[in-house]
Order: structure tokens, then C-alpha cells, then sequence
């Protein structure tokens, strides 16, 4: 079996669909345009969501990209095998172009043929959609995948839930995925690629958007047909260099030699008591090096995608820590990955003073965020020492020296300060900690995070600050004032609010004047000087649609919604944090207008 690299991975994808009229295509950014409902961008696929619907691509139809993608929700798993924040997408597409007949062949022949991955014919394992009440079975794909030379004993046909592709609504379909069949013995009579036993590992898949989803249960033929591919350049160097995990490939060469150096330690692939921190530091610094280095990058903050880039730095530097690398020496492993992307993504090397300083500064707030938690910690265990004192004293069951659960799930969420600092020093106090209840609250936790990384948890809004709260509040006023001095037509979409300030993107067709600037700016300041009242109420979305709220996405409102009304001005379906006056928003200024992209105008403003 050939060895890969993942340059020779990424050049070999592009070359062989350029050979099929695919034109290659820039990554897009990792921060989405005009996603609401997406903090990041989670898939090869996301950027091109218009022009799966029908909308023009410039570069025509078939398209060709590795697209960079950064995922969240599993972050706590970080540190086995295979788990990643960021991840690189090889993708192709058939915009209305080419169907199964073409798309089958050309997977076939890439997996198989000598001058691409040279994989054996025997290893080749597919799967494709067994139907249901709504789709036939496929066996369209099924023929062709045959007519290749794939056995029938190695096309499986799997369920809706293994190979079927879809979003709420809109384009959808079955889809049909390539494994490597690793030539271990079947675990029972039923094994296949649906099995977690090991011996089918997937390669990559092939989605088949033939159907459009008007609702739950109503499927019609879709008036384009579409083809989306994705193979994930990790993944696939795990599966083709049959190595242990992702760590091992040379993705992450690089940067576990420079962690050895930096640490004085030896990594060890198959597991220690540092396997699973030299695994995180490597995983979170290439992540925020790459979302720092965007073109669109961003700064840690206590809000949206900042949010989660803090997180994820301020979890590296807990592990950096465990390994006893050097306070201020994490910039040396960003700079490994700023050399390693700068072939595939220049705007990252443009950036890397940027993020070299921005890395420096957030680990110098951390430091001092460790001590206040030293102290807090102190409060805890003092709070528990007085109630023994005192239970002592009183003739009273005397409490036990524990640290609860949520108190320590505190100290780690809230001042960052990690669970193993928390049980050695409980355990030179004569504490212990409840890992039980802690775990728990971690669960919690994880939960709302998931949510906020889907973009709905408090209308997109992280925390709810004071200043985040007004900010919020203005949005809804500056929408207002937009439909009613540029357009009624004038939708959100896309928000983004940090301390500083708030983002809103809207669809509008020209440029606004310096006159409709100035207008919408009155019309805000004067709803603020008329102190009006904000008002919340609950109840169902056709209610609140009959009485004239405005509201995105319908899809992830549940059965009672919050509408807030300011007076006359504006009336919203939002489940974010409100002022309880417009008074409180004091004064209201537009500091840019911009284009955010074809058909999108984007307005930064600020609260004085």
C-alpha cells in the first residue's frame, strides 16, 4: 500500500477532478457568511448551500475544493484517536452537471487506479441506501458500484440513518460511502461498514441530492440534481498509511516534535499518562491558529465564535501546563502550523504576527485567570472548614470534606481552573472532590455548548453581560430602522456581538447612503430617548406570526416562543437577553457599512 502525505493527498484530489472539468476553488473562510444558525463553518459542503438551491456559480458547475472546517461539539473528546477541532475537507461538486453514472466511476477510479491511491480492488467496500416510506431503495448506485467491480458481497445496504443526507429542508438524498476493508474477521453474521468492530473504515462518501424536502414527511424530486463528495484529508491518512491515529500522520509531525522539545518528554501514540495532552495542545493550537489566521479571524472573546477560540486556547495552556512546557512558549508551536499551511492557505503565514500576539496576550490574561482561581478555591474550601467549625460547635452532624460537584465544575468553568489542580489541592488539605457531581455539571455544561455552538442558545448570544444584553436589544431597533428608511423588504442575516460591539448583516442591493445611514441612526437614538418599555410575551410561532413578529428560521423554534415588542417600533421572535427600556441603550452609532457579499450589506455599530 502506498505511504501518504497530506500534500500529496490535497494535490492529487485537485489534479484528478481538474481532469474531470472541475474548476478548483478557494477554501472559504471558517467563518460563515450569513449562517445564523452556524458559529463555523462545519462542512465542505456549507459554503456552496446556494448553489446546491439553484443560485449561479461564477466558476460554473463542477467544482472542486479543500475546504477548511471547524468542529466543537465533541471537544471533550479531543485526545483519543481520531477526534479533531479542526479538519480539512476534500470536496467535489456537480451543480445540476453529472449525476451517479459519471460520480461512481470516478470515485471507483480514484480509490483503485495506480497513478491516484492504488488501493486493491478486493479492499474496496461500499454502502448504499436500503429505502424507506418515502425513497426507494438504491439500487441504481448499487448497478453501477457492480459494473465497476465491486462484488456484491461488498455493497451493503444501509438505513436512512447510515446513508441518507438532508438539512430541515430543501435538497436532499441518499448517499453512498466508501470503506477499506481492513481484512480483520467479521465480529457476527451481520457485520458491515455500519459496525463499530474495526474492520471496515471509511474513506469517504458521495451524496446524491435528488430529492427536496418540503416537510417532514413530503419528498419531491428535486429540479437540480447534485452531487456532493467528501473525503477527509485526516481520515483518509489514518485509513490509507494504516496508522493508529490521526497524530501519527505527517499532519501533526511537525508540531509533536516541537511539543517533545518544548516539554522534555516522549510521545507515545499508543498511550500514556500524557498521550492524551500532547494530543489536545496539538489539536487546539492548530485550531486557533487557524481561526486567528483567517482572512475573516477573529479575537478571543467571551461571546460566539471568540468564545470558543478562547476555549480552546485556554485548554491547550491547562495542557501545556500538565506537561511542563514553559509559560510563553506555545507561540513556538504556532509557528510551526503557520509554516505548515502556507502553501494550501497563504492568508495564515500573511497572519501569523497577528496571531503570534494574539496567542501571547490571551495566555498572559489566562495566567492571572489561574491565580484568581487559586484564591477562589481558598473561598471554597474555607466556606466548607467554617461549616465543620461551626457543626462542631453546635453539637451537629459534622459535614463532610468534600468539594461538591458544582463547586468545582465553578471553578473550572468560571475561572478556568482545571479539575487535576482542584484534586491535588483539595488532597493536600485533607478534601476530597465529588468527580460524580462534577462530571455531571461537565454534562450539562457540554449540552448548552453544543447549542451555542448550533448558534440558538440565548438568540447567539454566549453570556449575558450587561453590554451584550444592550447590544442585542439595539439589533432589534436597527432592523427596524433599516425597513422602515431603506427597505420593508430588509431581513437579518447574520449577527454577531461581542463586548465591544454588535455585527448585522442584511439583504440590500446597493451601498447605503450617507443620508440612509444618518436616517436609520436617528430613527434608533430617537425609539431610545422615547424610553420605551420592552415587553416579552410567550406564546405559539402562528400567534406570534398573526400578530406581525418578525422572526428566522422557524425550524428551531419550539412550541412556544418569546416575542418581544418595543412599543410601535419593532416586534421579534428571539429567545436573547433584553433591556428592560430602551432608555438603557443610551446612544446609538453606526461605525461601518459595508459588503459582506453579493446581496449582503454588513453594519458594525456601537453603544456610547
Amino acid at each position: 500500500m502506498k505511504k501518504f502525505t497530506s500534500k500529496q493527498l490535497k494535490n492529487m484530489w485537485l489534479t484528478f477532478y481538474q481532469s474531470k472539468g472541475h474548476k478548483v476553488i478557494k477554501s472559504a473562510s471558517v467563518l460563515p457568511e450569513n449562517d445564523p444558525s452556524s458559529l463555523f463553518t462545519t462542512a465542505g459542503m456549507q459554503p456552496l448551500v446556494p448553489y446546491l438551491l439553484g443560485e449561479k456559480h461564477a466558476m460554473g458547475t463542477r467544482l472542486t475544493d479543500v475546504q477548511k472546517c471547524i468542529r466543537t461539539g465533541d471537544i471533550d473528546e479531543v485526545g483519543d484517536n481520531f477526534h479533531l477541532t479542526f479538519f480539512e475537507m476534500m470536496g467535489n461538486w456537480s451543480l445540476g452537471d453529472y449525476f451517479k453514472k459519471e460520480k461512481v466511476a470516478w470515485s471507483y477510479e480514484f480509490l483503485t487506479s495506480p497513478e491516484y491511491l492504488g488501493l486493491s480492488k478486493n479492499q474496496i467496500a461500499v454502502t448504499c441506501f436500503e429505502g424507506n416510506e418515502y425513497a426507494p431503495k438504491d439500487t441504481e448506485t448499487y448497478n453501477l458500484w457492480k459494473e465497476q467491480g465491486v462484488p456484491e458481497d461488498r455493497i451493503f445496504f444501509l438505513p436512512k440513518s447510515e446513508n441518507w443526507w438532508e438539512l430541515n429542508r430543501g435538497p436532499c438524498g441518499p448517499d453512498s460511502e466508501m470503506f477499506l476493508d481492513t481484512g480483520k474477521p467479521k465480529c457476527c453474521e451481520e457485520c458491515s461498514p455500519a459496525c463499530d468492530c474495526g474492520k471496515y473504515m471509511e474513506i469517504g462518501n458521495d451524496v446524491y441530492m435528488q430529492y427536496n424536502r418540503i416537510s417532514d414527511t413530503d419528498y419531491v424530486p428535486a429540479k437540480q440534481k447534485n452531487v456532493d463528495t467528501g473525503f477527509g484529508v485526516e481520515r483518509c491518512l489514518v485509513v490509507l498509511n494504516g496508522a493508529n491515529s490521526v497524530f501519527v500522520t505527517d499532519v501533526f509531525e511537525d508540531a509533536m516534535k516541537k511539543i517533545e522539545e518544548l516539554s522534555g518528554k516522549v510521545y507515545n501514540d499508543l498511550g500514556d499518562e500524557f498521550t492524551s495532552s500532547f494530543r489536545i495542545v496539538a489539536d487546539h493550537i492548530r485550531s486557533a491558529v487557524v481561526i486567528l489566521g483567517d482572512e475573516k479571524g477573529i479575537s478571543p472573546s467571551n461571546t460566539g465564535a471568540g468564545y470558543v477560540l478562547r476555549r480552546l486556547i485556554r485548554r491547550a495552556i491547562r495542557h501545556a501546563k500538565k506537561l511542563d512546557i514553559q509559560d510563553g512558549k506555545l507561540i513556538e508551536l504556532a509557528k510551526v502550523y503557520c509554516n505548515y499551511f502556507a502553501d494550501f492557505y497563504p492568508e495564515i503565514k500573511a497572519n501569523e504576527e497577528k496571531i503570534l500576539k494574539e496567542l501571547s496576550l490571551e495566555e498572559e490574561k489566562f495566567l492571572k485567570t489561574l491565580n484568581q482561581g487559586i484564591k477562589e478555591f481558598e473561598k471554597v474550601v474555607s466556606g466548607i472548614e467554617r461549616h465543620i467549625e461551626f457543626a462542631k460547635n453546635n453539637n451537629q452532624d459534622i459535614p463532610s470534606k468534600i468539594i461538591n460537584g458544582k463547586s468545582a465544575f465553578r471553578l473550572y468553568d468560571t475561572f478556568g481552573f482545571p479539575i487535576e489542580f482542584t484534586k491535588e489541592m483539595a488532597e493536600e488539605r485533607g478534601f476530597s472532590v465529588d468527580m460524580e457531581g462534577f462530571k455531571k455539571a461537565s454534562q450539562e455544561h457540554q449540552e448548552l455548548a453544543r447549542t451555542t455552538s448550533a448558534g440558538s442558545f440565548k438568540g447567539g448570544l454566549v453570556d449575558n453581560s450587561e453590554q451584550t444584553t444592550r447590544l442585542h436589544t439595539a439589533t432589534h431597533l436597527l432592523q427596524a430602522g433599516l425597513q422602515n428608511i431603506v427597505s420593508k423588504d430588509i431581513r437579518q442575516k447574520g449577527s454577531n456581538i461581542t463586548e465591544e460591539r454588535l455585527r448585522f448583516d442584511f439583504n440590500c442591493d446597493h451601498k447605503l447612503t450617507s443620508e440612509e445611514i444618518a436616517k436609520v441612526e436617528e430613527f434608533v437614538n430617537n425609539a431610545i430617548k422615547d424610553e420605551i418599555d420592552v415587553i416579552c410575551e410567550e406564546m405559539s410561532v402562528e400567534e406570534a406570526k398573526s400578530k406581525g413578529a418578525l422572526g428566522v428560521f422557524d425550524s428551531k423554534y419550539g412550541e412556544k416562543v418569546k416575542v418581544y415588542t418595543i412599543g410601535n417600533v419593532s416586534k421579534e421572535i428571539c429567545g436573547g437577553p433584553h433591556v428592560k427600556n430602551t432608555k438603557e441603550l443610551h446612544h446609538f452609532k453606526i461605525v461601518k457599512e459595508e459588503s459582506s457579499s453579493s446581496g449582503i450589506r454588513r453594519i458594525k455599530a456601537i453603544l456610547d
